[in-house]
């Protein structure tokens, strides 16, 4: 299956974090990868924009394909296409889509320029087309509730804006997050947790960067709604932070945010990022501390809350185990992950299923993938049966590369991307 919502997160995530810590990805020698993967994606979602008011959100039949076990290299069967359009809307999906691609023509701006200027014109008008025709995809097409339903679309027109602005500089996109639709969209003071479904977290921290380091063309409202953008972030932050008054009990024995059964790993992963992109600002603009319920919290402790979740992921742990795969001398054999398990030279159809029972360690390793995670006892069944603990996304992958990255060393963040 190809689901273009996740997929678009994980190259916005992605492009951010190449945007924030390049250099450190160039000092582990680890850029180029990251620009190859982007750059995959970003293919990818202008392909599936082909007109200005059409895209296609998914490849596959996902009841069919899950009857399915088979490498996804040598799969023969039809491939059926859904679109979103007029008629048939998906404003969170067009609108994650736009903030891939606004993010990613910052990336590849100084490389390729026809390429980012593609990218930036698909990102605007896909913009518009969320904005315009409002719904969201799992409603359009029920079948999806069942894999990724979205909870709404506000958030993700935010975020889009968000990163448009940035690309563009354009006032309107800015009054757009800030002036006309922030206090009906962007529930301030209320923080949340930053996935695949809900942006605003990151919207909040991603906005507070310009709040930070903001130009004098910003006029004295959208000010005022940057202000509560920066507020919310820092209740985001606050709420991470072990130490805070408001800190949430929503952890593992072993220190893990713990929100979901499913694919447990990537809130803590993701809370950790958006930590460690906030306490860079904090140092760049030499900001002492956040208040936290009147007790105060400085760049390190908020930094120190990402390494803890980063570690826990590299194996640090009550089940001495790596959850990313090919780390360390312990890590999941089993993978939920039809190439992994697969040998290169079987032909198995569509029916491949004994590798999906089989008891032995996959024959491919899926080096750098980040499973789901343990339960909330911080415990781990390594079964490829077991898919909700052993089945990898790529959203973990992808914004675990900016956690790491982060964490080379500390950034002087550029104030502005472009």
């Amino acid at each position: 299956m190809k689901f273009t919502f996740p997929m678009a997160f994980t190259a916005t995530v992605l492009a951010w974090s190449v945007l924030e810590y390049g250099d450190q990805m160039t000092a582990a020698k680890q850029l180029d990868p990251a620009l190859d993967a982007l750059r995959w994606v970003s293919d990818f979602l202008i392909a599936a924009h082909p007109s200005e008011n059409v895209f296609y959100i998914q490849v596959g039949d996902p009841d069919l394909d899950h009857d399915c076990w088979q490498r996804p290299e040598t799969m023969t069967e039809k491939r059926p296409l859904t679109q979103i359009n007029p008629k048939n809307p998906g404003s969170d999906i067009a609108a994650e889509a736009a903030a891939a691609m606004a993010a990613a023509s910052m990336v590849f701006k100084s490389s390729d320029t026809t390429y980012s200027d593609s990218l930036l014109q698909h990102a605007q008008k896909l913009f518009t087309f969320a904005d315009t025709y409002k719904g969201i995809a799992s409603d359009t097409y029920p079948k999806l509730q069942k894999y990724y339903n979205s909870t709404g679309y506000v958030d993700e027109l935010l975020w889009a804006a968000s990163w448009l602005y940035h690309a563009t500089g354009d006032q309107t996109y800015l009054s757009y997050v800030t002036v006309q639709n922030g206090k009906d969209y962007a529930d301030w003071g209320r923080p949340t947790w930053f996935s695949w479904d809900d942006k605003l977290p990151g919207t909040q921290i991603l906005l507070s960067r310009v709040n930070f380091f903001g130009s004098k063309e910003i006029s004295n409202a959208e000010n005022s709604g940057l202000k509560m953008y920066r507020d919310t972030a820092e209740a985001v932050i606050c709420g991470l932070l072990p130490d805070s008054p408001s800190a949430t009990g929503s952890r593992t024995s072993g220190g893990l945010v713990w929100i979901s059964g499913w694919n447990s790993l990537q809130h803590g992963i993701n809370a950790a990022f958006l930590a460690v992109v906030y306490s860079d600002y904090m140092l760049t603009s030499q900001t002492a501390a956040v208040e936290c319920s009147g007790k105060y919290f400085s760049p390190t402790d908020i930094r120190n809350f990402a390494i803890s979740q980063a570690n826990y992921v590299l194996g640090d742990n009550p089940m001495k185990l790596s959850y990313l795969v090919g780390y360390g001398s312990s890590y999941p054999q089993q993978v939920h992950h039809r190439g992994a398990s697969i040998p290169a030279d079987a032909k198995t159809g569509c029916k491949g299923f004994e590798y999906l029972h089989s008891s032995s360690p996959n024959p491919n390793v899926a080096t750098g993938a980040v499973v789901g995670g343990p339960f909330q006892n911080d415990s781990f069944v390594d079964l490829r049966d077991n898919a909700v603990q052993t089945e990898s996304s790529t959203y973990n992958s992808g914004t675990f590369v900016g956690l790491l990255a982060g964490l080379v060393t500390t950034s002087s963040v550029a104030k502005t991307f472009t």
